[in-house]
C-alpha cells in the first residue's frame, strides 16, 4: 500500500473514533401556550401518543403526551399539574420506545407507532398492588417489583385467530349464572344510573368469579370507592390475585383515559400468559368523557350531545383488546360500566357500547328503590354467547322464566287493583303462582356466592312447584 493510501486510512480511521465517541443531537422544542388542557409547542415533531417532558424552571418536569398537531405546532395534553410552566419551557421527547444510535450497530427497521407510545410496568409485580394511570404505587408496599414494559397503545388480536366462547364462567351470582350465562372471553356491559347497586354488583364478581388473575380499572369514579373496593369488595384474599389502577374523577383526563388503556395493558399480558384474566372497568362512560374533554380541548367539532367522533371510534378500539386469545391460551372476560345519564338507556355512549359488546345487563332503579338486589333487570337484559353455552333444555328453561315474569309484570296494575280474575288466562293464572318463587330466585345477598351448578338446580326448582 502507498504512503498516501495509509494517510487516508489512517484519516478514516480517526473520523470513525471522533464519529462514536460523539453524542447525538437532542432534539427539542418550546412551550409556545398553554390554552386550557391543551399545551402548545414548536420545533418538535413527534408522532400521536408519543409521551414527551415539559420541563419546569428551577427543576422538575411535567410528563404530557401528544394528542394532536396542527401544521408546524403539537398539541400535548399532560397528565400531571402544569402549575410552574413558564412560556418558552424546553420540550423533550421521552426516552421510552425513541430509537437511538448505538456505537458499533447497524440501525435497524422503523419500529411501529405503537412502540413509540408510553411504556409502562407489567409483570406479576403487580398482583396485589394497586395503582395510578401512570404505573406508580398508590399503596404504602414500597416500589414495584418489575422490569417489564408494554406499550399502552395495544393492538386487537386478528378475529380469525381467536378461540371462541364456548365454556360458560361461573360469577357467583345465581341470577347470571342461570339466565345470563356468561363465557370465557365475553365482554358485558353492565348498564345502570347512580346509586342502583352498580358498584356492589362489581364488587360481587370480583370475589366470586373464576379467575387466574383479576383486573380492575377504576376510573373517573370517586376518589373514596377505591378503599372501599379494596378492603370491602376484594378483601385481602381478593387482592393478592389482582391489580387495581385508580385514575379517580379529580385526575386529569389524559391519566383517565391512560388508567383504561393501562388495565387492558396489564389484562393482555396476562392473557399472553395463557391465564384467564377478569378485567372489570369502572366505569366506559368516564373514558368516554375523558376522551371527550380532550377532543373539544383540541377543537374537535361535537356530533351527539358534545360528544365528538373520535369517542365513538375509540370505544371498540378499547373493548376489541378484550376477549379470547388463540385457541388453547388465555381469555380477557371484561365487564364495562356504563352510566346511563338520567337512566336514559338511549345516552349515546350506552347506545354505542351495547352495539359493540357481547351482552348487557341492565340495572333497574324501579327495582332497587324496592329493595330488590341486585337489580337486574331479566327483561331488558341478555347475553349474546348464551346459545354457544348452554344445551336446548336449559335455554328453554331460561325462556319459559322470562316469559311468566315478563306475563305478570305486565298485569302487576291490574292484578295490584283487583282486576284480576282467576281462570281467564292460564298463562298469567301460572305467572301468579309462581311470581313469589321468580322474584326470589332473582334475589341474592352481597355475602351469598351461588356456584353455576347451584343455580341450575334452583332454577329447576322454581318449576317443580308448577307441577
Amino acid at each position: 500500500m502507498t504512503q498516501q493510501g495509509e494517510l487516508w486510512r489512517s484519516f478514516l480511521a480517526d473520523g470513525k473514533r471522533l464519529a462514536e465517541s460523539a453524542s447525538p443531537f437532542e432534539v427539542s422544542g418550546r412551550l409556545t401556550r398553554i390554552n386550557g388542557l391543551v399545551m402548545e409547542a414548536s420545533g418538535l415533531k413527534l408522532p400521536l401518543g408519543s409521551g414527551c417532558r415539559v420541563l419546569v424552571p428551577g427543576g422538575g418536569a411535567v410528563e404530557a403526551e401528544v394528542v394532536g398537531f396542527n401544521g408546524e405546532k403539537i398539541y400535548m395534553m399532560p397528565t400531571d399539574d402544569v402549575f410552574g410552566l413558564a412560556p418558552g419551557a424546553q420540550v423533550l421527547p421521552m426516552d421510552v420506545g425513541v430509537p437511538r444510535l448505538v456505537p458499533g450497530k447497524r440501525i435497524g427497521p422503523r419500529r411501529r407507532a405503537a412502540d413509540r407510545a408510553k411504556h409502562l410496568p407489567v409483570g406479576d409485580g403487580l398482583l396485589g398492588r394497586v395503582i395510578d394511570g401512570a404505573g406508580r404505587p398508590l399503596d404504602s408496599a414500597g416500589p414495584l417489583h418489575t422490569q417489564e414494559t408494554r406499550s399502552l397503545q395495544g393492538r386487537a388480536i386478528n378475529p380469525l385467530a381467536r378461540a371462541p366462547i364456548t365454556q360458560p364462567l361461573d360469577v357467583g351470582i345465581r341470577a347470571i349464572n342461570a339466565l345470563l350465562t356468561v363465557g370465557r372471553g365475553q365482554r358485558l356491559g353492565l348498564f345502570a344510573g347512580s346509586g342502583v347497586g352498580k358498584s356492589v354488583l362489581i364488587g360481587m364478581m370480583a370475589r366470586y368469579t373464576e379467575a387466574d388473575v383479576i383486573v380492575v380499572g377504576l376510573i373517573g369514579e370517586r376518589g373514596r370507592e377505591v378503599k372501599e373496593f379494596i378492603d370491602q369488595s376484594l378483601g385481602p384474599e381478593g387482592l393478592a390475585r389482582s391489580v387495581v389502577v385508580a385514575a379517580p374523577a379529580d385526575s386529569s383526563p389524559l391519566m383517565r383515559m391512560q388508567g383504561a388503556t393501562y388495565a387492558t395493558t396489564i389484562a393482555e399480558y396476562f392473557r399472553d400468559q395463557g391465564k384467564q384474566v377478569l378485567l372489570i372497568m369502572d366505569s366506559l362512560t368516564r373514558y368516554a368523557m375523558a376522551q371527550r374533554e380532550i377532543a373539544l380541548a383540541i377543537g374537535e367539532p361535537p356530533v351527539t350531545r358534545g360528544y365528538p367522533p373520535s369517542v365513538f371510534a375509540r370505544l371498540p378500539a378499547l373493548v376489541e383488546r378484550a376477549g379470547n386469545g388463540p385457541e388453547g391460551g388465555g381469555s380477557i372476560t371484561a365487564f364495562y360500566t356504563v352510566l346511563a345519564e338520567g337512566d336514559d338507556q338511549q345516552d349515546p355512549i350506552a347506545d354505542a357500547a351495547r352495539a359493540i359488546l357481547d351482552g348487557h345487563f341492565v340495572l333497574s332503579r324501579s327495582l332497587a328503590d324496592q329493595g330488590h338486589y341486585p337489580a337486574i333487570d331479566i327483561e331488558q337484559s341478555i347475553s349474546r354467547a348464551m346459545h354457544n353455552l348452554v344445551g336446548d333444555d336449559h335455554f328453554g328453561v331460561v325462556r319459559q322464566f322470562k316469559q311468566f315474569f315478563s306475563r305478570y309484570q305486565r298485569s302487576r296494575d291490574l292484578i295490584a287493583v283487583g282486576a284480576y280474575q282467576p281462570g281467564g288466562d292460564p298463562v298469567l293464572d301460572t305467572a301468579v303462582r309462581l311470581y313469589p318463587r321468580l322474584e326470589s330466585f332473582l334475589q341474592q345477598g352481597i355475602n351469598e356466592r351461588e356456584p353455576y351448578e347451584g343455580a341450575l338446580q334452583k332454577l329447576a326448582q322454581v318449576f317443580s312447584a308448577a307441577t
